[in-house]
């Protein structure tokens, strides 16, 4: 009776151990399926890339575990020296051709972008083998007018907008910095989009450039 058991317990870790590599190598082959299908599609029509291009954005402002979530923001500083940092993608409408980006009012990128609207978003989608750059002429609203914008940034993320000494001051210790929230301190960067550039680096590679006066008809690129 005993061996019995024995080999019950043996036959049952047995049947979990064949159940536990059978699941791992579904989801190992999924990946690779899904990793592979990224690679071979090919892009030979411009408005299909655009719609590509476009469904990975507004997808980024969703997934916060895409590295599109946080693009780069490139503007150029009083020195007219470029100045790169990574920010939060907000909101993407495309039909008005409009990108949102929460920030402190008292930061560089706002100090530039009031002397230089111009600015541009870079973004590197590896799943996807996607390259996306933007150009956009940035507003910069405060006040009123966003006040139904600040009622809805939770509580715990306004410490972001507010924090004395302000971003980018001098401190004598790494903590030396207090985070309050303060609506005055809230802007958002309306970032009107002018140019999208495209890049795919799939079995071939494929670049595109569209702009806003050619109505987004686009153009295909050497990659």
């Amino acid at each position: 009776h005993s061996l019995f058991g024995v080999f019950c317990h043996l036959l049952i870790n047995l049947l979990k151990s064949l159940l536990l590599i059978e699941i791992f190598f579904f989801i190992y082959s999924r990946k690779f399926i899904l990793k592979t299908e990224m690679i071979m599609i090919e892009f030979d029509n411009l408005t299909q890339f655009l719609d590509h291009g476009w469904s990975c954005i507004n997808r980024s402002v969703a997934d916060t575990k895409s590295p599109g979530h946080y693009p780069t923001l490139a503007t150029v500083s009083k020195d007219l020296l470029p100045a790169v940092r990574a920010v939060v993608l907000r909101k993407a409408n495309r039909s008005k051709s409009i990108l949102e980006i929460h920030t402190d009012t008292l930061t560089e990128k706002v100090n530039a972008l009031q002397q230089n609207p111009n600015g541009s978003l870079h973004m590197w989608l590896p799943k996807r083998r996607l390259q996306i750059r933007i150009s956009v002429i940035v507003k910069i609203q405060t006040g009123s007018t966003i006040e139904k914008l600040w009622e809805q940034v939770p509580q715990k993320s306004r410490v972001s907008y507010g924090t004395m000494p302000p971003s980018g001051n001098i401190i004598n210790e790494p903590l030396a910095y207090e985070q309050t929230s303060s609506m005055d301190r809230f802007a958002v960067l309306e970032c009107n989009v002018k140019k999208i550039e495209l890049l795919h680096l799939g079995k071939n590679h494929t670049r595109a450039v569209y702009n806003a006066v050619s109505d987004w008809t686009g153009t295909w690129l050497a990659p």
